[in-house]
C-alpha cells in the first residue's frame, strides 16, 4: 500500500463509518481487519527471531563433521530468488483507484439520498397534522383526485377498490 493511501487509512474513524455501513460490510471490514492485524504481529515476530545458525555448536555435537561443512556451505552459497513484482503492485494500484472510485461515488450517491432524506423530514415536520387537514386541502394537493370522484359518480361506484379487503367493513350494531 503507498504511503499516502496508509495515512489516509489511518485517519479513517472506524467505530463511525461502522455505525453508517450495512451489518455484513461491517463483518467483513472486521474480519479483514483482523486478519490484517495477526498477520502483522506474525511478521514482527518473525523479524525478532534468531535468524543465524550457530555450525560451531553443531560441529561439536555431531561426529559427522562434512553434513556440518556441507550444510555451511549450502547456507553461504544461499541467494534468494528475486522476482519482478512491479506488474503485480501496478495490478493492485489500478484496483485501489477504483475502489477509491467506487467509493467516492458511492459517497456522493449518499449524500444525495441523505439531502432528500433530510427534506423529507423538514416536510413531515412543518407538515399540518392530520386533524387540521380539510378536504379542499387535499384536492388543491392531488388534483386528479377530484376528477377521480366525480368519474366514479357518473359510473355510480360508492366504493373504493380495495377498500374492505385492506380496512375490513365498517358496521354499526343497532
Amino acid at each position: 500500500m503507498s504511503a499516502p493511501v496508509k495515512s489516509i487509512a489511518s485517519q479513517i474513524n472506524w467505530s463511525a463509518l461502522s455505525a453508517k455501513l450495512k451489518p455484513d460490510t461491517v463483518l467483513a471490514l472486521t474480519n479483514f481487519h483482523r486478519r490484517h492485524q495477526e498477520l502483522s504481529k506474525q511478521i514482527l515476530e518473525l523479524k525478532e527471531q534468531k535468524t543465524s545458525i550457530d555450525f560451531a555448536h553443531y560441529k561439536s555435537i555431531l561426529s559427522n563433521k562434512a553434513i556440518v561443512d556441507e550444510a555451511e556451505k549450502a547456507l553461504s552459497s544461499f541467494k534468494p530468488a528475486s522476482y519482478d513484482l512491479t506488474e503485480q503492485i501496478r495490478i493492485i494500484e489500478e484496483q485501489e483507484v477504483k475502489a477509491v472510485a467506487a467509493a467516492e461515488k458511492t459517497a456522493k450517491k449518499i449524500n444525495v439520498e441523505m439531502t432528500e432524506l433530510n427534506d423529507l423530514l423538514k416536510n413531515i415536520e412543518t407538515a399540518r397534522p392530520i386533524e387540521q387537514v380539510t378536504v379542499e386541502d387535499v384536492a388543491l394537493a392531488i388534483p386528479e383526485l377530484d376528477a377521480t370522484v366525480q368519474k366514479m359518480i357518473k359510473r355510480g361506484q360508492w366504493t373504493v377498490p380495495g377498500y374492505y379487503e385492506r380496512f375490513g367493513e365498517f358496521k354499526v350494531g343497532f
